[in-house]
């Protein structure tokens, strides 16, 4: 039997998805809905088995998806999640959850009650990098994390909003602080210092910080500390450092970087993490089994916790306790 999708937004991951989509076996990509009908169009153009809306509940009533993919701004949250749970329509939703915690918080909630099958964006666990570090810290004591995100700003109006986007480590940066609860586990203590430098002076109205450095407690005893920037040129470096015992393991978007007694060794990813993400969501969805999803909304939100957490911190000067 044929599998039905839809995605709900018309930007770069619906396309990134739409296009995974329609090359596995069974699985149709039946509907995209734009914020409007010329945006729903174009996007949907792109598939030969796709119709067009304007409007989430027409879609849904017209289509019947078995499956659904939310790509919109994080201010853009909240009634099309609610939507899906009342249906009971799995769904894979990309990062962030929102723009603030509230939203979020109840739709957990709802989910948690019915048992619905989520996924969230973060495909940096699905990384062979990720699965190969995992692997190296059963057998190491990590001390300390170094995560960074140094790079320029997004040129969409919502993003330098902090009402649309949530602010760069809410939007952007929350990549590395899954990955950091990913493989080093839970964050209990966060303490950030936040601040505008440079992109006010370039663009009206903004409101969201440029800089930031975030520094957290692990549950486990080690510490970490993230930092990030949008006020470079062009991206210069995103990453995760984790020192241990026996050396450090870094991980970058394509690879993980070993030192061990004074050499580096690299691990290259082979595969493709979006597939996989895609992969181990549609297999759920199909047969129930949703063993191979690594982030669900429920521990999605925990991440969410963390990055809102920094801002809060951010804005009164004081550690926040999770």
């Amino acid at each position: 039997m044929t599998l039905k999708t839809a995605i709900i937004g018309t930007g770069w991951f619906s396309k990134t998805h739409g296009d995974i989509l329609t090359r596995m076996d069974g699985v149709e990509v039946a509907a995209f809905v734009g914020t409007s009908m010329e945006k729903a169009e174009k996007a949907a153009g792109r598939y030969a088995s796709a119709a067009a809306y304007d409007h989430v509940e027409q879609m849904l009533d017209a289509v019947k998806p078995d499956a659904v993919y939310i790509c919109v701004p994080p201010f853009a949250h909240g009634d099309i999640e609610h939507q899906l749970i009342r249906r009971g329509i799995p769904f894979l939703v990309e990062k962030p959850l929102a723009a603030e915690l509230e939203t979020p918080r109840q739709i957990a909630h709802e989910v948690s009650q019915t048992g619905l099958i989520t996924s969230v964006g973060y495909h940096f666990r699905y990384t062979d990098a990720a699965a190969r570090a995992a692997e190296l810290l059963r057998h190491r004591k990590a001390g300390m994390a170094l995560g960074y995100w140094m790079g320029d700003m997004p040129q969409v109006y919502w993003w330098r909003k902090q009402d649309g986007s949530g602010g760069q480590f809410i939007e952007q940066t929350t990549h590395i602080v899954d990955l950091l609860r990913c493989l080093m586990g839970e964050v209990d203590e966060v303490y950030a210092a936040f601040a505008q430098r440079a992109i006010q002076e370039q663009y009206e109205d903004v409101t969201v910080h440029d800089v930031g450095t975030v520094t957290m407690k692990l549950r486990s005893g080690a510490v970490a500390t993230i930092s990030n920037t949008c006020i470079l040129p062009e991206t210069e470096r995103v990453g995760l450092t984790i020192y241990t015992e026996q050396g450090s393991l870094e991980l970058q978007h394509n690879q993980l970087r070993v030192r061990e007694l004074g050499e580096w060794v690299e691990y290259p990813n082979t595969g493709n993490p979006y597939e996989r993400e895609n992969d181990a969501f549609i297999h759920a969805v199909r047969t129930g089994d949703a063993s191979r999803i690594l982030s669900s909304y429920e521990d999605a939100l925990k991440t969410m916790a963390i990055t809102d957490a920094a801002l809060r911190s951010a804005h009164t000067g004081n550690s926040i306790k999770l």
